[in-house]
């Protein structure tokens, strides 16, 4: 009988770099067949230089949520995001599992999925700061709310592990692959 793959739910303050890490680990665990990075399912059009995802509509979000087609749906920021429920077979299958989620879903996750693990992916409020700015997505007012958010709690628990992503993108892709026990 094949093991069960993990679930790694990637969580931190927007602009701390998750979706570069997450890319940046996808690319050096390629070439094994036992890692998934799923694309997550969001209802807003794709931006330039912003996560990879798949978009699509108000109404084919709550139809595919509907049909059981996406698990751990939240909302955030004016969106709707989900995960395909294909995950469930790669973890079945014993494939390790990494998305990047709201901190809102981690403890439904915990509950439904074992293994599970939580990365925490952060840096100093000033480089935040730098990256929201320069993504150019948000306003000044809009960047402020979001680095007041950070001082929320994103998870805790002997299942976290936390990334600080305060380097290069290689030292940060490094720390991350470190996290997932991956290199």
């Amino acid at each position: 009988m094949t093991e069960r793959g993990t679930l790694y739910l990637v969580v931190g303050p927007s602009g701390a770099g998750k979706d570069t890490l997450i890319a940046g680990a996808k690319e050096r665990l390629r070439h094994l067949d036992n890692w998934v990075f799923p694309a997550r399912v969001i209802d807003r059009p794709v931006v330039p230089d912003a996560e990879v995802h798949e978009p699509v509509t108000r109404a084919e979000f709550d139809r595919r949520r509907a049909t059981g087609e996406l698990f751990l749906v939240w909302e955030a920021h004016g969106s709707r995001y989900g995960l395909p429920r294909s995950m469930e077979d790669d973890l079945a299958q014993g494939r390790n599992v990494v998305v990047n989620v709201s901190r809102a879903v981690v403890a439904r996750a915990r509950q439904r999925f074992q293994p599970c693990r939580v990365i925490v992916v952060t840096a100093p409020a000033a480089i935040l700061a730098a990256r929201l700015a320069q993504r150019g997505r948000e306003t000044g007012g809009e960047i402020r709310e979001r680095l007041e958010r950070r001082g929320e709690p994103l998870a805790d628990g002997p299942d976290v592990r936390v990334v600080i992503n305060d380097g290069s993108v290689a030292d940060g892709v490094h720390r991350f692959l470190t996290a997932l026990e991956a290199e």
